[in-house]
């Protein structure tokens, strides 16, 4: 029994002892840590979003860096139950121990190393597995309504916090029972005592000085609680995909036409920051491809007006930042009307040519401009999805040129995502377990040619691996300067 429960247990018996409650107060106090010990799916999905979700899709039926976990029980249905609780502790120790189905899996999914967790109990295990069973088969977070039921009701999914809602609703209504109960000891003492005694009524108890006190300690405890919690999540919204100025999709130019990462994040390679791409970088295409696949002129026409570009004549417009808006209103509604025509046969628009033709050029506007850029004329002004904190330090060409490290290892699958959004939680904990489990590439590398130690430890065979960690990668001052 640890010290944190063998200090629950005895500050319920005093308060038992106090209240002579008949092991009420008792049974409050150890409730909620018998209900926490056991496996349960809310807990497994708080652990999955912190050690997990980073690799593997949140679907539990797809494959992101790591494989899809819905049949994960069935990869060790042949094997004790502890062997899977070691793979996910430690899944390269396994490998090395030679245990075949750890060599199996490794065989089928390497060079992809899964991170070790090795603070993970069998009781958070559990709960993960019961996560991403209830995920798997829609009996997680998904109400069960009856197909035959006409008119069903959803009913939303309940959380599990409130059993701690009705615990401190109770202590306080038991603090307030013992407040009336010493208030009237006190009265009768004092009876006893031939000494006069004015008792407290409820409101001079909720509104004395000791109590207002108290209050304002606890909303200072749970301000500054919350404030910290907050600070903490700073940058790690995972899973925050926000709707950009323009529709720019990433499955269409890196997946369906192979664009490389760094032709538009060209920066990433020789800079700290992987950098956003100007229009410029765009317009090498798209003066010659002027119709999107999906949207037609809608987002690409965007573009042209933020620089100045006439698509119908592929020059681009002199005198474009002292020109009349006007003007440049009817020369984009030209446009977008005259490929209107194109595209339906037509030689005079129609009610709904004239109506995408409004429709469109409003678009433009609404999404080049906000409360501090009234002109949609000059740059676009981009919505950031990665945001570390001033206080952490990380170069993109220390990992992109140096370390030779994918896009896809933080940013998962840009090829497959239609809207970008952060695949990584970018927390401390994350950053550390890859420095702790990724192998440097040594060879033919001149940026580690002098670490000779570890070259001649790797040639004479006594060393297999270098990790980022050998070389320093867990030192407080490589992010934190």
């Amino acid at each position: 029994m640890n010290l944190f429960f063998t200090m629950h247990i005895q500050v319920g018996m005093i308060i038992h002892k106090l209240f002579n409650s008949n092991k009420l107060v008792l049974l409050l106090f150890i409730f909620p840590l018998i209900l926490s010990a056991e496996a349960n799916p809310d807990a497994g999905k708080v652990t999955f979003k912190n050690y997990c979700a980073s690799c593997h899709a949140k679907d539990m039926k797809s494959a992101l860096t790591g494989p899809a976990l819905a049949n994960a029980e069935e990869y060790w249905a042949d094997y004790p139950r502890e062997d899977l609780y070691n793979w996910i502790r430690n899944s390269q120790a396994m490998i090395s121990a030679g245990h075949p189905r750890a060599v199996e899996l490794w065989n089928e999914y390497k060079p992809t190393v899964m991170t070790a967790f090795p603070n993970l109990t069998d009781e958070d295990i559990e709960s993960i597995l019961l996560y991403i069973n209830g995920v798997a088969t829609g009996t997680y977070g998904t109400p069960k309504v009856d197909p035959a039921a006409a008119g069903a009701v959803e009913v939303e999914k309940k959380s599990s916090n409130y059993i701690y809602y009705i615990l401190f609703a109770l202590l306080a209504f038991l603090s307030l029972i013992l407040s009336r109960v010493i208030n009237n000891l006190n009265k009768i003492n004092a009876a006893r005592d031939g000494i006069p005694y004015e008792g407290k009524t409820m409101m001079q108890t909720l509104t004395s000085k000791g109590f207002v006190t108290f209050l304002l300690f606890g909303l200072i405890i749970l301000g500054g609680y919350a404030t910290a919690n907050k600070a903490v999540d700073l940058g790690r919204q995972q899973g925050y995909a926000p709707e950009q100025p323009i529709k720019f999709s990433h499955e269409t130019h890196a997946g369906i036409n192979k664009i490389d990462c760094q032709y538009c994040h060209d920066s990433a390679r020789r800079s700290k920051h992987s950098g956003i791409p100007a229009a410029n970088t765009c317009m090498n295409c798209h003066t010659a491809i002027k119709n999107g696949s999906e949207y037609g002129t809608a987002e690409l026409s965007k573009i042209y007006a933020s620089v100045g570009y006439d698509p119908s004549t592929g020059k681009y417009i002199e005198g474009y930042d002292e020109m009349e808006v006007d003007t440049i209103e009817r020369l984009f509604k030209k446009w977008i009307g005259d490929q209107y025509l194109v595209e339906k046969g037509i030689d005079v628009l129609d009610n709904a040519g004239e109506e995408l033709v409004d429709a469109q050029w409003k678009g433009i506007v609404s999404s080049l401009t906000n409360e501090q850029k009234s002109d949609f004329r000059g740059p676009i002004e981009w919505i950031r999805i990665h945001n570390l904190p001033d206080h952490a330090y990380f170069n993109h060409a220390q990992h992109v040129t140096v370390g030779k490290l994918e896009c896809q290892q933080c940013h998962g699958k840009v090829e497959e995502m239609e809207v970008l959004e952060q695949h990584s939680p970018l927390s401390m904990g994350w950053c550390i377990n890859c420095h702790r489990e990724t192998e440097v590439q040594f060879a033919d590398n001149e940026y580690y040619k002098s670490y000779q130690k570890y070259h001649d430890e790797l040639a004479s065979g006594d060393r297999d691996k270098v990790t980022v960690e050998d070389i320093g990668g867990l030192e407080c001052q490589k992010c934190h300067y």
